[in-house]
């Protein structure tokens, strides 16, 4: 075998060599095919959906658009609750680094906080995602209800911002840092904040708002939600529905417009007006606080209505509160008394067992009735009357408020049929005006009453109303005997003033007939009469027809000596009712007989609401009292233990 020579076998070794460079270099370049194959297998398939999603969320964002809450206005559109613009400030920690010190030093006088608070929010914090990755929040909220003026001041603060160093020598990166601190750690969302410009006035009708912080698809949002009156019954009207923006963004996170996906303008809330007038409802407001110092009731309510429409001008209860701030309030002052308080009615009660007798035709207004000079015993009780009466006419029942008269209409009318009239006047329903919290009152089924509680009830015991049932029932007699709804909303609007809804008066049965409501009224007009229970009340160019209430409180079932409840319900003219007003004190002190502290604060209000309202007068001469005759009514009672108590 022939050896080769040494160049051909450094040639053989040379080529050797080649190959297996050629063959690694192949290797290595299928290796790296491989890997950049399976790279691209796993992003374009395995990772598809969560790198689409990182990429949209990179360079889409979801805009969400606010809606305004409507306003409540008053009948005149005079705004009693509006929304003004206000801001959310936040903050994104992980913008920040370590400049929570700078940031907070500046901020903290305008947004009112203490500065080491102010530290904490900004700092980074971690929590665990949905897959258990550590996150690190990029989102804090640093004060709520921000005015746009300090919004604005606090945007300056930041531009203006000075870390204590030349940024123009450092690199590009940094630069660029604190650019975007400046500009995005801390930002501000839109947000609306709930105001009442009357402050107190109406609060009890238009209740207050709460802001509510949730998550919205990740997006953490506030919601102003109605949490009493008309706030939280027309809530779904007033709130309006939100709308949403999907467009791209660039690097910096400024929208492009050209890569707007969705524009659904958020849709505003709808004003509400209400029948309320704001200057009857002062007046109200105003008469109640006089009345309040001057007899210093536990509480006193006013209620001011059309008798025709139902609809209600003024509705107000002392002690009240201030809905821009409702948490300052006790839930005491927060209680809309006029529908959620019931009470033994007293005297007032008298309209339901009279009226009903004259429709019935059982009684006119001039029979005669035995009044027994003030002790009358029925079913084993004494009922009491508050003078010694002897005979007296129907008309003289009402006029002097006799407690015993009335029992013998009720006995005459029959338990039955004045059950059909207490609920056809609409106690022991509620009236299903718009506002939460309303009872039902308290009338018991006849099956369940003693043989006694057919002469208790027309005198006001044994059955429990809301002032606003009291206020209606007359006002159905004032109506020629027709009972209506109690309206307190007129219309809904949008932004704009078109009118979306209108709402009519609505009757809802005949409860007498108009001759027994004429009759009835006759009665009611010499309640203010000299001979009547409530001179205090009568007008000067108005005539009035009334009712006085004077009804002894009931304690864990027992009547309690010198508690009482106070109360005045009248309207004018009388013959060509405009309004009715109902003013009703518990626990009056410096007299309490409905007459004597209710009726003047009646006649207040009703001759300033008249005048406001340019009432055409009906009668020409004033009406003049003699002192003697105006204290009339102020005599204490007298109690007799075991007797049935007194009403007025």
């Amino acid at each position: 075998m022939r050896n080769r020579s040494p160049r051909a076998a450094g040639f053989y070794m040379t080529k050797r060599l080649q190959y297996r460079r050629v063959f690694m270099l192949g290797l290595i370049l299928a290796a790296a095919f491989a890997g950049l194959g399976y790279r691209l297998v796993d992003l374009q398939v395995l990772r598809h959906e969560e790198l689409s999603a990182q990429a949209d969320q990179n360079t889409h964002r979801e805009f969400l658009l606010e809606p305004r809450r409507g306003d409540i206005l008053d009948r005149s559109e005079n705004i009693l609750a509006t929304s003004i613009l206000v801001k959310t400030v936040c903050g994104d920690p992980t913008l920040i680094g370590n400049h929570q010190a700078e940031i907070a030093r500046a901020l903290a006088p305008l947004l009112q906080m203490d500065e080491t608070d102010l530290f904490q929010h900004l700092l980074p914090r971690s929590r665990l995602g949905g897959k258990g990755e550590s996150v690190t929040n990029q989102f804090v909220r640093l004060k709520t209800k921000v005015p746009v003026e300090t919004w604005q001041k606090i945007q300056t603060a930041m531009l203006n911002l000075s870390f204590g160093i030349d940024e123009t020598k450092l690199p590009r990166t940094e630069q660029a840092f604190y650019r975007i601190l400046r500009q995005k750690a801390v930002f501000a969302r839109d947000d609306q904040m709930r105001v009442y410009p009357n402050q107190s006035l109406a609060a009890h009708v238009l209740g207050f708002t709460q802001t509510e912080e949730r998550e919205l698809d990740g997006i953490p949002v506030s919601d102003i939600c109605g949490r009493d009156g008309i706030e939280l019954t027309l809530d779904s009207k007033l709130s309006g529905v939100r709308g949403w923006r999907m467009t791209g963004t660039d690097h910096r996170g400024r929208e492009m417009v050209a890569w707007r996906e969705q524009d659904v303008e958020a849709r505003d809330g709808l004003n509400v007006v209400l029948t309320i007038d704001s200057v009857v409802q002062h007046i109200v407001e105003s008469e109640l606080a006089d009345a309040m110092a001057k007899h210093t009731p536990i509480s006193i309510s006013g209620i001011v209505i059309r008798p025709r429409t139902g609809e209600v001008l003024a509705m107000a209860s002392l002690p009240t509160f201030d809905p821009n701030s409702p948490g300052r309030a006790t839930p005491d002052e927060r209680r809309n008394r006029v529908i959620s308080d019931v009470v033994e009615p007293g005297s007032t009660f008298k309209i339901v067992v009279v009226s009903g007798a004259l429709n019935d035709q059982l009684v006119r207004l001039g029979d005669i009735f035995d009044c027994e000079h003030g002790h009358f015993a029925y079913a084993g009780r004494v009922l009491h009357d508050h003078e010694s009466f002897g005979l007296l006419s129907v008309e003289n029942i009402i006029t002097k408020s006799s407690n015993i008269g009335a029992a013998k209409i009720g006995l005459k009318l029959g338990q039955d049929r004045l059950y059909d009239y207490i609920t056809g006047f609409g106690f022991g329903q509620r009236t299903a005006l718009p506002l939460p919290g309303e009872v039902r009152g308290i009338v018991h089924p006849v099956n369940t009453w003693s043989k006694v509680t057919v002469a208790q009830i027309p005198m006001g015991q044994g059955i429990a109303v809301t002032r606003l049932q009291m206020t209606m029932a007359l006002c159905a007699i004032a109506n020629n005997g027709l009972l209506m709804h109690p309206m307190l909303v007129d219309h809904l609007e949008d932004q704009n003033g078109n009118i979306v809804a209108r709402y009519s008066p609505q009757p809802i049965r005949q409860v007498i007939s108009e001759s027994a409501a004429r009759s009835m009224i006759e009665a009611l007009k010499t309640v203010v009469s000299a001979e009547g229970t409530a001179p205090k009340a009568a007008m000067e160019h108005y005539t009035v027809a009334g009712k006085t209430g004077t009804a002894q409180k009931v304690e864990d079932g027992v009547y309690v000596h010198g508690k009482y409840v106070s109360s005045f319900i009248g309207f004018f003219p009388a013959d060509n009712p405009e309004l009715c007003i109902s003013i009703v004190m518990d626990e009056p002190k410096e007299g309490y007989y409905g007459g004597a502290v209710a009726g003047p604060v009646f006649k207040q209000i009703a001759e300033r609401a008249a005048s406001y309202l340019n009432i055409r007068p009906d009668s020409g001469e004033p009406t003049t009292l003699p002192d003697a005759v105006a204290q009339a009514g102020n005599h204490p009672a007298k109690t007799i233990p075991g007797s049935e108590t007194k009403q007025q």
